[in-house]
């Protein structure tokens, strides 16, 4: 079964809008669980534009599936990391000014770094996923680092996909299998939507996990949050 992780980001964004507290982030996540959410997930930047810091902490009191963290380890995520203990924590490799995740890490050129930085989480009892273009060359270097999962990003799958979806699915079945042989959990996430998630799930059926956010909130504004999680659910049953 692979499971859906709502990201909230885009809730928060909106709350933020008007610098009061509606809609209330804490309240729309256990919503969010009990219309079908198998898991939450935010992702905290330095500038606090949308989620804050403090709504990861007053989250993690109340998320009863898997909180997953995402974030570049700087030391104040690391710090966080630390007192949440979250199911999962979600490497990416965003400066502090990026719009939103654009690229995976260079896990050859970073894999010192990430080796220590995964480590550390372990420590913490967390499990670790990283962000990880879907390219063989970063692979078995990303295993090196002692990451339980990769996230795969899929913006490019996205992209292409109403341009040739064989096309577009091929280098993420590759790398799939590859990661399957080298033993690491595979999650998914970026711009994965209605339209594209259910072709990903029947292609690449053993993914543990999917995070959306920002389609899976757009679509809520039509079809509302309740039917919106169990549409996104029914497309990964396949």
């Amino acid at each position: 079964m692979t499971k859906l992780s709502v990201n909230i980001n885009k809730i928060a964004t909106l709350r933020n809008a008007r610098g009061a507290n509606n809609p209330n982030v804490v309240q729309v996540a256990l919503d969010a669980e009990r219309f079908g959410a198998q898991g939450i997930t935010v992702h905290p930047r330095p500038d606090e534009r949308h989620i804050r810091y403090q709504d990861v902490l007053d989250l993690s009191k109340v998320v009863t599936t898997e909180f997953n963290i995402e974030g570049y380890p700087d030391r104040r995520f690391m710090d966080l990391i630390k007192l949440v203990k979250p199911a999962q924590a979600t490497l990416v490799p965003d400066p502090p000014e990026a719009i939103t995740s654009n690229s995976g890490w260079d896990t050859i050129k970073h894999l010192d770094y990430l080796k220590d930085i995964v480590a550390e989480l372990h420590s913490y009892g967390t499990r670790v996923s990283i962000f990880i273009n879907p390219e063989t060359k970063y692979f078995e270097p990303a295993k090196e680092t002692g990451t339980d999962r990769v996230e795969l990003y899929t913006e490019p799958y996205a992209v292409n996909f109403p341009k040739d979806k064989q096309a577009a699915i091929k280098p993420y079945v590759e790398v799939s299998e590859l990661a399957r042989q080298l033993g690491l959990g595979l999650n998914a996430g970026h711009d994965l939507d209605l339209h594209n998630l259910k072709f990903l799930k029947e292609q690449i059926p053993y993914l543990d996990e999917v995070s959306i956010g920002h389609a899976l909130v757009c679509d809520a504004l039509y079809y509302g949050l309740e039917n919106t999680i169990q549409m996104y659910r029914r497309q990964l049953e396949v």
